[in-house]
Protein backbone atom coordinates (compact mmCIF):
# COMPACT_ATOMS: atom_id res chain seq x y z
CA UNK A 1 0.00 0.00 0.00
CA UNK A 2 1.62 2.79 -1.00
CA UNK A 3 1.35 6.59 -0.82
CA UNK A 4 0.39 6.60 -4.99
CA UNK A 5 -2.19 4.29 -3.32
CA UNK A 6 -3.33 6.61 -1.10
CA UNK A 7 -3.34 9.49 -3.75
CA UNK A 8 -5.71 6.98 -5.87
CA UNK A 9 -7.85 6.55 -3.06
CA UNK A 10 -8.15 10.57 -2.47
CA UNK A 11 -9.31 10.90 -6.17
CA UNK A 12 -11.65 8.17 -5.89
CA UNK A 13 -13.33 9.89 -2.77
CA UNK A 14 -12.94 13.54 -4.44
CA UNK A 15 -14.85 12.44 -7.84
CA UNK A 16 -17.28 10.42 -5.55
CA UNK A 17 -18.03 13.40 -3.73
CA UNK A 18 -18.34 15.69 -6.76
CA UNK A 19 -21.30 13.14 -8.19
CA UNK A 20 -22.93 12.53 -4.41
CA UNK A 21 -26.81 13.12 -4.22
CA UNK A 22 -27.97 14.59 -1.16
CA UNK A 23 -30.30 11.84 0.19
CA UNK A 24 -29.88 9.56 3.05
CA UNK A 25 -29.25 6.70 1.37
CA UNK A 26 -27.27 7.59 -1.67
CA UNK A 27 -25.28 8.51 1.32
CA UNK A 28 -25.33 5.40 3.42
CA UNK A 29 -24.72 3.79 0.13
CA UNK A 30 -21.67 5.86 -1.37
CA UNK A 31 -19.87 5.23 2.24
CA UNK A 32 -20.24 1.70 2.20
CA UNK A 33 -18.98 1.50 -1.41
CA UNK A 34 -16.09 3.56 -0.76
CA UNK A 35 -15.48 0.89 2.37
CA UNK A 36 -15.76 -1.88 0.39
CA UNK A 37 -13.38 -1.33 -2.44
CA UNK A 38 -10.72 -0.21 -0.23
CA UNK A 39 -11.46 -3.68 2.13
CA UNK A 40 -11.04 -5.15 -1.43
CA UNK A 41 -7.77 -3.74 -2.34
CA UNK A 42 -6.34 -3.96 1.43
CA UNK A 43 -7.29 -6.94 1.68
CA UNK A 44 -4.78 -8.03 -1.38
CA UNK A 45 -1.98 -5.84 -0.40
CA UNK A 46 -2.01 -5.94 3.07
CA UNK A 47 -3.25 -9.35 4.09
CA UNK A 48 -2.78 -9.32 7.98
CA UNK A 49 -3.64 -5.31 8.26
CA UNK A 50 -5.25 -4.30 11.66
CA UNK A 51 -8.38 -3.04 10.59
CA UNK A 52 -9.10 -1.68 13.83
CA UNK A 53 -6.03 0.38 13.62
CA UNK A 54 -7.08 1.37 10.08
CA UNK A 55 -10.61 2.67 11.43
CA UNK A 56 -8.89 4.66 14.02
CA UNK A 57 -6.67 6.27 11.72
CA UNK A 58 -9.06 6.86 9.19
CA UNK A 59 -12.43 8.18 11.74
CA UNK A 60 -9.32 10.74 13.18
CA UNK A 61 -8.31 12.01 10.02
CA UNK A 62 -11.55 12.14 8.46
CA UNK A 63 -12.76 14.40 11.82
CA UNK A 64 -9.93 16.32 11.94
CA UNK A 65 -8.58 15.01 14.90
CA UNK A 66 -5.22 15.08 16.31
CA UNK A 67 -3.43 11.40 14.89
CA UNK A 68 -1.74 8.89 17.40
CA UNK A 69 1.19 9.23 14.87
CA UNK A 70 3.37 12.00 13.91
CA UNK A 71 3.28 13.13 10.62
CA UNK A 72 6.92 12.48 10.36
CA UNK A 73 6.22 8.60 11.43
CA UNK A 74 3.21 8.44 8.85
CA UNK A 75 5.43 9.45 6.17
CA UNK A 76 8.33 7.44 6.93
CA UNK A 77 6.15 4.34 7.61
CA UNK A 78 4.54 4.61 3.96
CA UNK A 79 7.66 5.70 2.26
CA UNK A 80 9.45 2.17 3.75
CA UNK A 81 6.75 -0.08 2.77
CA UNK A 82 6.13 1.27 -0.53
CA UNK A 83 10.08 0.82 -0.88
CA UNK A 84 9.30 -2.64 0.00
CA UNK A 85 6.37 -3.43 -2.42
CA UNK A 86 8.80 -2.12 -5.32
CA UNK A 87 11.31 -4.32 -4.38
CA UNK A 88 9.71 -7.21 -4.42
CA UNK A 89 7.36 -6.32 -7.56
CA UNK A 90 10.72 -5.46 -9.23
CA UNK A 91 13.09 -8.43 -8.86
CA UNK A 92 12.41 -11.84 -9.18
CA UNK A 93 12.93 -14.41 -6.31
CA UNK A 94 16.95 -15.83 -5.90
CA UNK A 95 15.21 -18.88 -6.43
CA UNK A 96 13.71 -18.13 -9.78
CA UNK A 97 16.62 -16.60 -11.02
CA UNK A 98 18.59 -19.22 -10.60
CA UNK A 99 15.93 -22.07 -11.95
CA UNK A 100 16.45 -19.57 -14.89
CA UNK A 101 20.09 -19.81 -14.94
CA UNK A 102 20.04 -23.36 -14.97
CA UNK A 103 17.65 -24.14 -17.75
CA UNK A 104 19.99 -21.77 -19.66
CA UNK A 105 23.14 -23.51 -18.90
CA UNK A 106 21.72 -26.76 -19.50
CA UNK A 107 20.58 -25.84 -23.17
CA UNK A 108 23.91 -24.30 -23.69
CA UNK A 109 25.29 -27.26 -22.44
CA UNK A 110 23.74 -29.70 -25.07
CA UNK A 111 24.64 -27.79 -28.69
CA UNK A 112 26.39 -29.14 -31.08
CA UNK A 113 30.53 -28.56 -30.39
CA UNK A 114 30.18 -27.45 -27.04
CA UNK A 115 32.80 -28.15 -24.81
CA UNK A 116 33.20 -27.45 -21.05
CA UNK A 117 36.27 -26.05 -18.68
CA UNK A 118 36.60 -26.10 -15.44
CA UNK A 119 34.16 -24.33 -13.31
CA UNK A 120 31.08 -25.14 -15.55
CA UNK A 121 33.03 -22.56 -18.35
CA UNK A 122 31.47 -23.67 -21.86
CA UNK A 123 33.26 -22.70 -24.87
CA UNK A 124 32.38 -23.36 -28.71
CA UNK A 125 36.20 -23.05 -30.93
CA UNK A 126 34.49 -20.43 -33.96
CA UNK A 127 38.52 -20.13 -35.03
CA UNK A 128 41.51 -22.02 -33.92
CA UNK A 129 44.39 -20.52 -32.78
CA UNK A 130 48.50 -21.63 -32.84
CA UNK A 131 50.09 -18.84 -31.04
CA UNK A 132 50.50 -19.13 -27.14
CA UNK A 133 48.81 -18.74 -24.43
CA UNK A 134 48.79 -16.71 -21.30
CA UNK A 135 49.98 -17.35 -17.59
CA UNK A 136 47.60 -16.75 -14.59
CA UNK A 137 49.86 -13.52 -13.75
CA UNK A 138 49.83 -12.15 -17.88
CA UNK A 139 48.05 -10.09 -20.34
CA UNK A 140 45.63 -10.56 -22.93
CA UNK A 141 45.35 -8.58 -25.95
CA UNK A 142 41.13 -9.10 -27.15
CA UNK A 143 38.15 -7.98 -28.93
CA UNK A 144 34.84 -9.49 -27.86
CA UNK A 145 31.43 -8.63 -27.33
CA UNK A 146 29.30 -9.95 -24.26
CA UNK A 147 25.62 -10.46 -24.20
CA UNK A 148 22.97 -11.63 -21.77
CA UNK A 149 21.10 -14.59 -21.97
CA UNK A 150 18.64 -12.81 -24.13
CA UNK A 151 20.75 -11.56 -26.46
CA UNK A 152 21.54 -8.05 -25.05
CA UNK A 153 25.20 -6.80 -25.86
CA UNK A 154 26.22 -4.96 -22.66
CA UNK A 155 29.47 -4.46 -23.43
CA UNK A 156 31.99 -4.75 -26.35
CA UNK A 157 35.21 -3.06 -28.05
CA UNK A 158 36.15 -2.41 -31.76
CA UNK A 159 39.68 -2.04 -31.26
CA UNK A 160 42.53 -4.91 -29.45
CA UNK A 161 42.34 -4.04 -25.58
CA UNK A 162 44.86 -5.17 -23.09
CA UNK A 163 43.57 -6.10 -19.99
CA UNK A 164 45.71 -8.12 -16.84
CA UNK A 165 44.04 -11.35 -16.15
CA UNK A 166 44.14 -10.71 -12.97
CA UNK A 167 41.88 -7.59 -13.58
CA UNK A 168 39.17 -9.43 -14.86
CA UNK A 169 36.31 -12.20 -14.01
CA UNK A 170 37.09 -15.34 -13.02
CA UNK A 171 35.68 -16.99 -15.78
CA UNK A 172 37.65 -14.46 -18.20
CA UNK A 173 40.99 -16.02 -16.55
CA UNK A 174 40.05 -19.37 -16.33
CA UNK A 175 39.23 -19.66 -20.32
CA UNK A 176 41.65 -16.92 -21.43
CA UNK A 177 44.81 -19.25 -19.58
CA UNK A 178 43.55 -22.33 -21.85
CA UNK A 179 42.76 -20.03 -25.36
CA UNK A 180 45.86 -19.64 -27.50
CA UNK A 181 46.77 -16.41 -29.36
CA UNK A 182 44.50 -16.41 -32.84
CA UNK A 183 41.74 -18.49 -31.94
CA UNK A 184 38.11 -17.05 -31.56
CA UNK A 185 35.51 -18.49 -28.91
CA UNK A 186 32.04 -18.37 -27.88
CA UNK A 187 32.17 -18.19 -23.96
CA UNK A 188 29.12 -19.17 -21.48
CA UNK A 189 30.13 -17.99 -18.25
CA UNK A 190 28.10 -19.33 -15.39
CA UNK A 191 27.25 -16.37 -12.58
CA UNK A 192 29.44 -17.90 -10.03
CA UNK A 193 32.31 -17.05 -12.62
CA UNK A 194 31.14 -13.58 -13.25
CA UNK A 195 29.13 -11.38 -10.92
CA UNK A 196 27.30 -13.80 -8.82
CA UNK A 197 24.59 -13.40 -6.47
CA UNK A 198 25.08 -9.25 -6.54
CA UNK A 199 24.80 -8.91 -10.03
CA UNK A 200 26.73 -5.86 -11.84
CA UNK A 201 24.08 -2.59 -11.19
CA UNK A 202 21.28 -2.22 -13.27
CA UNK A 203 23.18 -3.67 -16.39
CA UNK A 204 23.52 -7.23 -14.94
CA UNK A 205 20.99 -8.69 -12.64
CA UNK A 206 21.82 -11.28 -9.98
CA UNK A 207 22.35 -14.67 -11.13
CA UNK A 208 23.05 -13.77 -14.70
CA UNK A 209 25.19 -16.11 -16.82
CA UNK A 210 26.78 -13.98 -19.34
CA UNK A 211 27.80 -14.95 -23.46
CA UNK A 212 30.98 -13.64 -24.34
CA UNK A 213 32.88 -13.96 -28.32
CA UNK A 214 36.61 -13.36 -27.72
CA UNK A 215 39.46 -12.77 -30.52
CA UNK A 216 42.54 -13.72 -28.61
CA UNK A 217 45.14 -11.41 -30.25
CA UNK A 218 47.78 -11.04 -27.85
CA UNK A 219 48.98 -13.04 -24.70
CA UNK A 220 51.88 -12.92 -22.09
CA UNK A 221 52.72 -14.62 -19.57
Amino acid sequence: MSRYFFLSLWMIFSAAHADEKTTANDAHDLAYSLGASLGERLRQEVPQLQIQALVDGLQQAYQGKPLALSEARIEQILADHESQNAEHSAQPSSDAAMENEQRFLTAEKAKPGVKELADGILLTELTPGTGTKAGPDGKVQVLYVGRLPDGTVFDQNTQPQWFNLDSVIAGWRTALQNMPVGAKWRLVIPSDQAYGADGAGDLIAPFTPLVFEVELRGATS
